[in-house]
């Protein structure tokens, strides 16, 4: 497939001067770029829908806390 993209002269040259030193063509550069880039944000929002999931609201971190000291304070003190 061919395309024509728009990128900066600067990326542009650094990307040919890359290629060159590395001894891959130019499109293979693009195209590897583009699969490792695409490989690191397919699981971006992962964490973030995760964490929604599993979010505990503070109500909920606040019941814990009473609910988690109940057991404690239901056992009567004694004189040792």
């Amino acid at each position: 497939m061919k395309t024509a993209i728009s990128i900066p002269n600067e990326i542009f040259e650094a990307a040919e001067q890359l290629a060159d030193r590395i001894g891959m063509s130019r499109s293979e550069l693009y195209a590897t770029a583009v699969a490792e880039f695409m490989t690191r944000h397919r699981s971006a929002g992962v964490r973030e829908r995760l964490d929604a999931v599993y979010e505990i609201s503070a109500e909920v971190a606040r019941l814990e806390s009473v609910v988690s000291n109940v057991p404690i304070a239901s056992v009567p003190k004694e004189r040792w």
